[in-house]
C-alpha cells in the first residue's frame, strides 16, 4: 500500500474504531471544564474550540465551564494586588474580586466562545447574573486550621434551565465560575472545578471533563508518575486525605459529580491538543476516570 493510501487507511480507521463512543454519546450532555496550560496557549484554545464544535456536530451536547487561574494572576499583577493560594484555593479580596469578575466574564467567556464561533456559529456565553448558581461563602482547612479564602463560593445549588434551553437550540454555552452577589455587594469567586461538577449533576450528564495541567491522578506521588487509569468512587474517597492540596479540590468535584449521578468523572491533560476527543473517542482514554463503585 502507497504511504498517502497508507495514511488514508490509518485514518478511516481511527473513525471506525471511534464508531461505539459515537453511537453511545450522541444526544448525551458532557460538561467539560477548560483550564491549565490550554488557557494560556492560542493553539490549544482553537484546538479546544474545534473539539467542541465536533463534538456538537456529531450530536454529543457540550456544556464548557472555564476558570481562568493564569489569566487572573496576571491581571492582579498588572493592578498591584497581591494574590495567594491557600489548600489548592485562591484567597480572593474586596481588592480583588472585581478583577476577577472582569477577567472572567468580560474576557475570558467572550474570547472562548468566539474561537468556538470561528469553526461554527454554535457558542453562547452564560452570564453569572441569569441565577444560574447559587453559593455561599467557604472557608479552607490548611494543616488543621481554618483559612479565610475572602470572597471564595461554594455552589449550593444551579438552576440549570438557561442551560438546558440553549442545548436545546443547539448551542455550545460557555459558563464562567463568577457567581455576582447581591446588588450593591461583591460577588463570589467559585473554583471552576466544583461549578462545573455542580452543572454536571443539575443536568444529568453522562461525563464531566475536567481539564488541568498534569497527566491525571499519580497512583503514589511523588515516588512515582504513574497515572491511575481508572478508580473506584470508593478507592478515591478513601484516597483523597492524601492528596496534594492542588489534586484535592479536582478530585473531590469528580467525586462530588459520581455521587450525584454523572456516570463518570475524569481528569485529563490540557496541554495535549485534542485531548477530550482522545479522552472520550479512543478505547483507553487518557488521564483518570472515577466511576462509581
Amino acid at each position: 500500500m502507497t504511504t498517502p493510501h497508507a495514511d488514508a487507511h490509518y485514518k478511516a480507521q481511527t473513525l471506525i474504531e471511534s464508531l461505539p463512543w459515537l453511537l453511545r454519546f450522541r444526544g448525551a450532555v458532557m460538561v467539560v471544564k477548560l483550564g491549565g496550560n490550554a488557557m494560556v496557549s492560542n493553539d490549544l484554545l482553537d484546538a479546544f474550540a474545534s473539539d467542541m464544535v465536533y463534538l456538537r456536530t456529531v450530536g454529543v451536547k457540550p456544556v464548557v465551564v472555564h476558570g481562568g487561574g493564569p489569566q487572573i494572576s496576571q491581571a492582579l499583577d498588572a493592578a498591584g494586588v497581591a494574590s495567594e493560594f491557600r489548600g489548592g484555593y485562591r484567597v480572593t479580596t474586596t481588592q480583588a474580586i472585581p478583577i476577577v469578575a472582569s477577567v472572567l466574564v468580560e474576557d475570558i467567556s467572550a474570547d472562548v466562545a468566539s474561537r468556538i464561533n470561528h469553526y461554527g456559529d454554535l457558542a453562547e456565553a452564560v452570564g453569572g447574573d441569569g441565577g444560574l448558581f447559587t453559593a455561599h461563602k467557604t472557608t479552607t482547612v490548611v494543616d488543621g486550621e481554618t483559612v479565610d479564602l475572602g470572597h471564595v463560593g461554594e455552589v449550593t445549588s444551579v438552576t440549570p434551565e438557561k442551560i438546558t434551553a440553549l442545548l436545546a437550540e443547539g448551542k455550545i454555552p460557555v459558563v464562567s465560575s463568577y457567581v455576582p452577589g447581591e446588588p450593591g455587594e461583591p460577588g463570589l469567586n467559585v473554583n471552576a472545578d466544583q461549578a462545573a461538577s455542580a452543572l454536571a449533576v443539575a443536568l444529568g450528564a453522562e461525563k464531566l471533563v475536567l481539564m488541568t495541567d498534569v497527566p491525571g491522578l499519580y497512583a503514589n506521588w511523588p515516588d512515582t508518575t504513574d497515572v491511575i487509569s481508572t478508580i473506584t468512587s470508593t478507592t478515591l474517597r478513601d484516597m483523597l486525605p492524601t492528596l496534594s492540596s492542588g489534586m484535592i479540590p479536582k478530585m473531590t468535584s469528580c467525586l462530588e459529580a459520581v455521587d450525584g449521578g454523572v456516570a463518570k468523572a475524569a481528569i485529563i491533560d490540557g496541554r495535549l491538543a485534542h485531548s477530550v476527543l482522545l479522552e472520550i473517542f479512543t478505547p483507553t482514554g487518557i488521564g483518570t476516570e472515577v466511576i462509581s463503585g
